[in-house]
């Protein structure tokens, strides 16, 4: 039986401070924990038994998923005393593991068809299949070089610039046949990255690439995640198939507010006359008052934004207080319980 392991155990030192507090699996994207966008992703494929593998703050997030039965999902766990490095996470849960699998880092918000990606991994009877993705900037992401059929024959994880040979990139989404947890030793701590997938690759193992076409985006750092969140409102990638309590424009009075269509802000936020949100995203109970703008930002639950305030793309962290005619230039980030004085910039 075909199933899911989510590497859900960094402890996102990059998305500091946003993920100061919270693991980064589960930060809110659209005001939804991270984690339901790669639920739902893998539920599309027809996969039901998803195995978290966890190390940081693990209780945090089985609070939320718990067995997964409301989800429509069976939720295994995986706990690691010591972090294993990706490929040593999939080896601690080879208990769990009895077929293919489907292996997604943690932090990765994609659109890709991983039924499609099943279909092209058993028609090249591969043991193990890497999605490929074409990024701007190579240099941070694991370099991928194959051959005219799709086989793999060089991997090199995140190269100096002045080694940058292409543009296709690791995504961060494998499928697994089991008898690759053969290479890997138990009890180390291991990669996919810098040790299995170069030493499959040297041996000229059946390892393939499946270059995806459509959205792809890690969260990985607080500039990565606000390009995620535009992801998700401007409709390039779906919302979970879950309960949730955000709302767009037709939700506000129009006459008094100007929200544009493509915003996102939960039903229980407090919007006073005048104000204006342009391309953002707002969490739970934030309050903003007259003429305060918000512009191609994400503002997390229970922040206040005075009148004459002034957010461009910029992240702010629940219950903030931005008072009254500061002014948050672009790549601004304040983690929670930040306070920005009145009239102050940032």
């Amino acid at each position: 039986m075909i199933k899911a392991l989510i590497l859900a155990g960094g402890k996102g030192a990059r998305l500091r401070p946003l993920a100061l507090h919270i693991p980064k699996p589960i930060v809110p994207l659209a005001n939804i924990p991270f984690l339901f966008f790669q639920i739902d992703r893998v539920k599309r494929a027809n996969i039901t038994e998803i195995i978290l593998s966890l190390s940081y703050q693990p209780r945090k997030i089985t609070d939320i998923f718990g067995d997964g039965m409301q989800y429509g999902v069976i939720m295994r766990y995986s706990h690691e005393a010591q972090p294993l490095g990706t490929a040593g996470a999939f080896k601690a849960a080879e208990n769990l593991i009895d077929d293919t699998t489907i292996v997604l880092n943690g932090d990765i918000l994609t659109n890709v068809d991983l039924l499609e990606v099943l279909h092209f991994h058993r028609k090249k009877k591969a043991e193990a299949t890497i999605v490929t993705v074409r990024v701007m900037n190579p240099s941070g992401y694991g370099l991928v070089e194959t051959a005219s059929d799709g086989r793999i024959m060089r991997f090199t994880e995140k190269p100096p610039e002045d080694e940058v040979t292409g543009d296709t990139v690791n995504a961060g989404i494998y499928i697994l046949e089991r008898r690759a947890l053969d290479r890997i030793p138990a009890g180390n701590a291991q990669s996919f990255e810098r040790e299995l997938f170069p030493a499959m690759a040297q041996e000229k193992a059946k390892i393939f690439a499946y270059p995806m076409q459509g959205f792809w985006q890690d969260i990985g750092s607080p500039a990565k995640y606000l390009e995620a969140g535009f992801g998700v409102i401007s409709g390039r990638v779906q919302l979970p198939r879950y309960p949730h309590s955000s709302c767009r424009l037709n939700d506000w009075e129009k006459s008094r507010i100007t929200v544009d269509a493509f915003s996102l802000l939960d039903g229980k936020c407090v919007i006073k006359p005048g104000a204006m949100i342009e391309n953002s995203i707002l969490g739970e109970d934030c309050r903003v008052e007259e003429g305060a703008r918000i512009k191609d930002s994400v503002i997390w639950s229970g922040t206040r934004i005075l009148p004459g305030a002034r957010i461009e793309r910029s992240i702010v962290g629940r219950q903030c207080y931005i008072g009254e005619g500061a002014r948050l230039r672009p790549g601004t980030v304040l983690g929670d319980k930040s306070s920005a004085s009145d009239f102050s910039i940032l």
